[in-house]
């Protein structure tokens, strides 16, 4: 299955049976969309579906608190404290190796016998819908073994699967009717709940459950809103979570190394030709990881460990051709990302060819074998080509790199509205804001003017 597109198809605007009947005022047209809507907020279901959404974002956001608290500081014991308490100021760079095996079996086990085959396939792309209680322990167990292992993916597609899943539970608990409907829109407001503890806003949630969704006319709102408030109340939660615990799920913000420039004619110029040459390099990435989530399918056992344990590969070369951390390349990049925009002048050209070749395939092969999303990996792909090619005339650091960030994001996700807010939301200022959006737009129409390649089962 791919990707759902971006955009809304028109459901809802006076296309159906009442269309041209003239029962609608005598006028000879459908309803329209503010009557439909005005006639959705008046049933006696959805109101009590709000309430219920405004509920469940409380133990939602709570789980998903405690899930990515239990990501990262198992990442932080595999990656600094075992490697110190065994005599090493770092990981070694052979380090990767182990953990990425061992993860590429575990994860082979959980896809072959747990319900859910351990949740979407990244290479797939984001998905909405499909989770359910009984597929939970697959999906977590499946994003366990892969994220604090070293697998080159982010946590937002587990999350996703976690808030929907739990939320279908709490309403099966409650004992309330089970409807095609509010399937779908708990689902995707239990979604909203989870990915807003990731990503540190609410508006970013919803945004990026709407879209991956594909909906549009009334019921882009009947989504909308239970997403909207679910994600805010979660995101309520959470901050107070972090404030009073004093424990961290790791940061999407970046702090960067210069004030925010003015753009002049050169940063959006240039702009445009990053977006497309980064729209084209992360094409045969997107097609490579299909073709390894097409052969893991057949075997998942056996295949799936080759390919795990060649990106720990990428990693080890990558340290030792280096001498830099095997962990820029593995895991999802998020931390190397943070110091990237803290220092770009730190990373030499050799290093940056380097970490955009080995850890951009070792994101083809996990997006393709382990369990995961794939935000992360993309945004420092792009930055760090961003910043690989900033020293081009006229053109600056931080544009580069809001260019690279937002054209890898769409290339990647083909979700353009929710790739302009997340990287917007990552710099911190809508200063960049006209770079991110041409930049966007440019790579959203190259990956779509570029061969589809073979679909993935989701």
């Amino acid at each position: 299955m791919t990707q759902p597109r971006s955009g809304g198809t028109g459901h809802g605007k006076g296309t159906g049976k009442e269309a041209g009947t003239g029962k609608e005022g005598g006028s000879g047209s459908g309803p329209q969309e503010p009557d439909v809507l005005r006639h959705l907020l008046r049933s006696p279901g959805y109101p009590k579906l709000l309430v219920f959404c405004a509920l469940i974002g409380i133990p939602v956001s709570l789980a998903a608190f405690w899930f990515l608290v239990g990501l990262h500081e198992l990442e932080r014991v595999l990656w600094a404290d075992l490697p110190r308490a065994l005599g090493h100021d770092g990981p070694p760079w052979w380090w990767p190796l182990p953990l990425l095996l061992l993860s590429g079996i575990l994860v082979g086990l959980a896809v072959t016998h747990l319900p859910g085959a351990g949740g979407h396939v990244p290479a797939a792309g984001m998905q909405v819908g499909g989770s359910s209680p009984a597929v939970l322990p697959g999906v977590l167990l499946a994003a366990a073994a892969s994220l604090p292992l070293g697998a080159v993916l982010g946590p937002e597609a587990p999350l996703i699967a976690l808030g929907g899943g739990l939320a279908l539970l709490f309403r099966d608990l409650a004992q309330a009717p089970a409807t095609p409907q509010n399937t779908a829109l708990l689902g995707a407001a239990g979604a909203a709940a989870a990915i807003s503890a990731i990503f540190g806003n609410p508006v970013v949630a919803a945004v990026l459950l709407i879209e991956v969704a594909g909906v549009g006319g009334p019921q882009l709102f009947a989504v909308m809103l239970p997403a909207l408030l679910s994600s805010g109340v979660g995101s309520l939660v959470f901050t107070g979570l972090g404030r009073w615990t004093g424990l961290g799920t790791g940061e999407l913000s970046l702090k960067l190394s210069a004030p925010l420039p003015r753009l002049d004619v050169a940063d959006v110029l240039w702009a445009l030709a990053v977006a497309a040459a980064v729209a084209a390099a992360m094409h045969p990435v997107r097609a490579g990881a299909r073709l390894v989530a097409a052969y893991v399918r057949e075997r998942p056992l056996v295949r799936t460990v080759p390919f795990a344990l060649g990106a720990g590969v990428c990693a080890a070369v990558y340290a030792l051709a280096t001498g830099r951390s095997s962990g820029e390349v593995a895991s999802s990049g998020q931390a190397a990302l943070s110091a990237l925009a803290a220092d770009p002048q730190a990373w030499g050209t050799g290093a940056l060819v380097a970490v955009l070749a080995f850890k951009g395939a070792a994101y083809t092969l996990c997006l393709g074998s382990l369990r995961g999303g794939p935000v992360f990996p993309a945004l420092f792909l792009g930055a760090a080509a961003g910043v690989l090619l900033a020293p081009l005339p006229g053109l600056g650091v931080v544009p580069a790199m809001a260019a690279g960030m937002a054209a890898a994001t769409a290339a990647t996700l083909r979700l353009p509205v929710s790739s302009v807010v997340l990287v917007v939301l990552v710099l911190g200022s809508t200063a960049m804001m006209p770079v991110v959006i041409l930049a966007t737009v440019v790579a959203f129409v190259v990956t779509e003017l570029l061969p589809p390649g073979r679909p993935v089962a989701a």
